[in-house]
């Protein structure tokens, strides 16, 4: 998930939605309750003394007050909101930006449409995402915001040559960060990761964004560790680390690649105040069950308590996360796969073939990973971990 102005909106993460974003759970207790009125406020989310959102969010939301019937306000308020849920990992965010957007149900402009694909995606709806941003298109076809957003969800799902297109259409608008972080990624997705960490690399270099850069960093980092180069995806997140801005997406990519390094104490210290997040709320789990830590208890329960209640508003969009509190923390190989299964009939990505072939090689169910390793063959992506894990996949569970 680059943060950049286009026109007058602000994308946070466009290629990586949360999908990539992967992958935010709601947060929630055990036991929600409904509220007897609309300005019942149940609970006022932390904010630190001299806090510049806080300062922001209530100006924004004067001018929305203060604009009765008025969409642009309100398209810079739920974009705001949004933003804000995937730097602090708070998905209640979402919520909020999404009462906004329903303030105008029957208003069609480029952004307020592409705001609301942006939630949809979060919520995996993605053909109704998509949708949202094709009618943005029509309306505005130089609309960059939409066609980073589609080149997002192809990528989710697989479909690289529907993505390479929507990222030629940003290099025809002159977005060369746009276009060239995303083709680099589509390129590493589709069996190219040399070339791929090549173009993004160019796009790094040819970008002083702060906000760019920590993404352009980030997926470095991570495909420098497809490729089997730890030293060199240590130096890229590093150096996004060192841009000092909250992102929760950098945050679990750093956790993830230190958890296989066997480096789980540096996670612990890390992600100490971001309990918050479900996402790396998972990672603090698992490295404090690799250390024994006191806190690891608690905070697997913590886990279990969200994705039970998740469970019981019918929120899907923690499957791939729960499936991997329930193989690493829990042990339970059935039913992780069982989510794997069904997350990966809807997300793609490389994350999450892994929690699918893991969950199968733990289950001895080979067949149930046959459309990670159709992937693996059919993309030629590169990640010699994952081929590893789909070799022997292939032979699990086979007399």
């Amino acid at each position: 998930m680059i943060r950049q102005l286009i026109g007058s909106v602000r994308v946070r993460r466009l290629l990586l939605p949360f999908v990539a974003m992967a992958a935010l759970a709601l947060l929630a207790h055990a036991a929600p309750r409904t509220p007897m009125a609309d300005a019942e406020v149940l609970e006022r989310l932390p904010w630190r003394a001299g806090d510049a959102d806080a300062r922001e969010l209530s100006a924004l939301r004067t001018a929305v007050s203060k604009a009765a019937g008025d969409p642009v306000p309100a398209e810079q308020l739920a974009q705001r909101y949004f933003d804000l849920a995937g730097a602090r990992g708070d998905p209640r965010y979402v919520g909020y930006a999404e009462a906004v957007v329903a303030r105008f149900p029957g208003t069609l402009t480029p952004s307020l449409l592409s705001v609301r694909g942006m939630l949809r995606q979060y919520r995996h709806d993605f053909e109704g995402a998509l949708n949202d941003f094709a009618a943005a298109l029509s309306l505005d076809p130089d609309f960059a915001a939409a066609h980073a957003w589609r080149a997002a969800i192809y990528l989710v799902a697989a479909d690289y040559v529907a993505a390479h297109k929507a990222c030629d259409a940003l290099q025809h608008l002159g977005r060369s960060t746009l276009a060239g972080g995303c083709r680099g990624l589509a390129q590493a997705y589709s069996g190219q990761l040399a070339a791929g960490a090549q173009t993004l690399q160019r796009t790094l270099g040819a970008t002083r964004d702060p906000d760019n850069r920590l993404w352009l960093l980030t997926r470095l980092g991570e495909v420098a560790a497809w490729r089997g180069q730890p030293e060199q995806a240590e130096r890229h997140f590093r150096e996004a680390l060192s841009l000092g801005r909250d992102d929760g997406y950098l945050l679990a990519a750093w956790s993830d690649f230190l958890l296989d390094a066997g480096r789980p104490d540096e996670v612990l210290r890390q992600l100490a105040r971001w309990e918050a997040s479900d996402s790396l709320l998972l990672r603090l789990a698992e490295a404090g069950a690799a250390l024994k830590a006191p806190g690891a208890a608690r905070h697997a329960q913590m886990l279990a308590d969200r994705y039970a209640a998740a469970r019981s508003r019918g929120d899907t969009t923690h499957r791939a996360e729960e499936a991997r509190y329930l193989l690493h923390l829990r042990g339970d190989a059935r039913q992780a796969l069982r989510l794997a299964a069904e997350n990966y009939r809807i997300q793609r990505e490389p994350r999450d073939a892994r929690v699918l072939l893991e969950a199968a090689l733990a289950a001895q169910d080979g067949a149930a990973a046959q459309a990670v390793r159709d992937w693996l063959r059919s993309s030629g992506f590169e990640d010699a971990r994952l081929r590893r894990l789909g070799q022997a996949s292939a032979l699990a569970g086979w007399p």
